[in-house]
């Protein structure tokens, strides 16, 4: 991920003069895999936040569906842009990649509250994208029925088979890294979601946003993954339930899906 965000800052420094003024290019393309049984629970959720980011930042963009689009990712995670020449993969070097041509969510925030709004980003990424992971790949019944399945589905035989292992190990090797979450017990990964929507919760209180007027890199992160426990109330109602616990939090989702993507998908 460093090596991405060095590669936008070079591509920053040794572009033309912007005098201050940002520089996206128009044709911006987001690669994600298809969506419905061909896209997994943690890929799902960033994508959404993605989405979400660059609508907060007015930054055109076209979705790509590719069922190689994580093959064809540099980091190997999705989503990724293709934005010009350049392309960047993954929700943080994509905010540092914007950032770096003049667009910023948080720049009005002093150095304490953009210290504040990063804690609050790790912990989402700590809780809730490593939930996401452990009930993904890391329960038997989920990982063999649904979440195999739905990766290997692109796929012929037998890469549909080798590559969920595959995948499957990875995520394991990567919830083992972090505090050995692929230990946990399924109802000690609920109370961690649980603990996180309430911070997320008592953070927000009675604003629209988390921060200013208007939202951040953390709102849009924030909306991907819950948004994304909302919608999972077929599969886990558990996980849904735990969101909308929250009215807060519920308010949050359904104002930014209304003013960024509602509102202005009937504005075209």
């Amino acid at each position: 991920m460093s090596t991405l965000v060095q590669q936008a800052a070079e591509i920053h420094n040794n572009g033309s003069d912007t005098g201050g003024q940002p520089q996206i290019p128009e044709n911006v393309e987001l690669y994600q895999p298809y969506e419905g049984n061909q896209i997994t629970l943690p890929e799902k959720a960033q994508c959404l936040a993605v989405k979400a980011f660059l609508k907060m930042c007015d930054i055109p963009f076209h979705i790509m569906l590719r069922s190689n689009a994580e093959q064809m990712s540099p980091s190997g995670a999705v989503p990724f842009i293709k934005a010009g020449a350049d392309i960047v993969s993954e929700f943080d070097p994509i905010v540092e990649y914007v950032s770096k041509k003049g667009l910023s969510l948080s720049e009005e925030l002093s150095g304490g509250q953009k210290s504040e709004m990063k804690a609050y980003m790790a912990l989402s990424i700590n809780r809730l994208y490593l939930a996401e992971m452990y009930l993904s790949w890391n329960v038997k019944e989920t990982a063999d029925q649904k979440t195999k399945q739905r990766y290997g589905s692109p796929y012929p035989w037998p890469l549909s088979l080798i590559l969920p292992y595959l995948k499957q190990r990875e995520a394991i090797s990567y919830l083992k890294a972090h505090n050995s979450w692929q230990d946990f017990l399924p109802d000690q990964v609920y109370d961690e979601v649980n603990l996180c929507c309430k911070a997320l919760s008592d953070k927000l209180g009675g604003e629209q946003y988390f921060f200013l007027d208007r939202p951040t890199e953390l709102d849009a992160l924030v909306y991907g993954h819950l948004k994304t426990l909302q919608m999972m109330e077929a599969e886990d109602k558990r996980l849904a339930d735990m969101v909308n616990k929250y009215p807060t939090l519920v308010h949050f989702c359904d104002r930014i899906r209304d003013r960024y993507f509602i509102e202005r998908e009937r504005s075209r």
